[in-house]
């Protein structure tokens, strides 16, 4: 027991000597190509065995010959054991260089070009990560180019529609001043109604700012559906006949749901408003709602507003955007259906839109009792 015990020790004591050298080495050579690891590591472990089987032999006091056996064969695996170190270093780093030219064009186009060959399970698992974050990236930038091309629609939008009015209300106020004003009460009244349109874009943008920063806050409360949608339909009334449209609200079930009465009645408000600006005269804006087995209800606006290209659809809820009427006053700033999206996903819901017959279809869906 006592020999194998030191001999134990020796080869311990080889070992660790093997062991510290290459690790010395490693410091030096730190920050080199894989290759280079590779090889040091492979040659730290062969010269770990030879040290060890040296000291043991040593101290065993072999014979010249059988101490020249062992030395041959340790030194047979070491040529080996390097040779294979320097092939799996050759792959690993030809790999990783495949690996970096593909990370190039990283999040570029939203693809990632894998390496070719057999990469081995982690580094395939990296290179199938970096697809993954590549894709996404790239997602995120259109995004961000979708975003920012928004705010510059908008930006102009709502300079166009601020000038506008600005210069009337200034030529009335010079008027006024002037004594020149044919009809003052006239004036009072034009007055009047393009400060409360500047003052309802005002407030259309700081309810988008507040969507936007997330500090939209709910004050949540079991309300009844068919009472939400009437309230809705009355305020809207007036729209209507000045236009010439006829509002349907027969087919709102009365269901119970979970919401900020006043941010939905918003909601709904500005769904009404914007059908009832796109129907021509004599056309019909119809609401409707019903739950459905998943849970969940929906609440639909159709109007006739002839549909919406295609290639727009995507883009309805975007901020700014106004479709071909973007120019008219009555089409808005822009932000209306914006903040129909922002409120009704703050209620863990989703708004959506698909072309119907002679129009459109806005649709609504909230879970009966989402908590937010």
């Amino acid at each position: 027991m006592k020999d194998i015990a030191l001999i134990a020790l020796f080869a311990f004591l080889g070992a660790a000597a093997a062991g510290a050298l290459g690790a010395l080495v490693l410091r030096l050579l730190r920050g080199r190509s894989l290759l280079v690891t590779i090889c040091v590591v492979a040659a730290t472990a062969v010269a770990a065995m030879l040290f060890g089987t040296l000291a043991v032999a040593r101290e065993m006091f072999l014979s010249p010959h059988d101490l020249n056996v062992v030395v041959i064969v340790c030194l047979t695996a070491a040529v080996v054991a390097m040779a294979v170190a320097a092939l799996l270093g050759r792959w690993v780093a030809v790999r990783a260089a495949a690996l970096a030219r593909a990370a190039r064009s990283f999040g570029e186009d939203g693809s990632f070009a894998q390496p070719p060959g057999e990469t081995g399970a982690e580094l395939a698992a990296v290179s199938r990560e970096l697809a993954a974050t590549s894709a996404r990236l790239a997602a995120s930038r259109e995004r961000e180019r979708t975003l920012e091309s928004s705010r510059r629609e908008l930006v102009a939008w709502i300079s166009h529609d601020l000038r506008t009015p600005l210069a009337g209300l200034r030529a009335m106020a010079e008027a006024l001043e002037d004594g020149v004003a044919a009809d003052p009460a006239r004036y009072h009244r034009q007055i009047r109604t393009d400060v409360e349109r500047m003052n309802d874009m005002v407030g259309d943008l700081f309810e988008l700012s507040r969507i936007h920063a997330g500090a939209l806050t709910l004050s949540r409360a079991r309300l009844s559906l068919h009472e939400l949608v009437g309230e809705a339909l009355a305020g809207a009334d007036p729209l209507a006949r000045q236009h010439g449209v006829r509002l349907v609200g027969d087919g709102v079930a009365d269901l119970p749901v979970e919401v900020d009465g006043a941010e939905m009645t918003r909601v709904l408000g500005n769904l009404l408003v914007n059908a009832i600006r796109r129907t021509p005269a004599d056309g019909t804006v119809a609401v409707t709602a019903e739950g459905r087995s998943d849970g969940t209800v929906v609440v639909s606006v159709t109007d006739e507003c002839g549909g919406i290209p295609e290639e727009d659809l995507g883009r309805v809820f975007d901020t700014g955007w106004r479709g071909n009427h973007a120019r008219t006053p009555p089409a808005g700033a822009g932000l209306g259906l914006a903040i129909v999206r922002g409120i009704v996903e703050a209620h863990a819901g989703r708004a959506s839109v698909r072309n119907v017959g002679g129009g459109c279809r806005f649709e609504v869906e909230l879970p009966v009792g989402a908590s937010g």
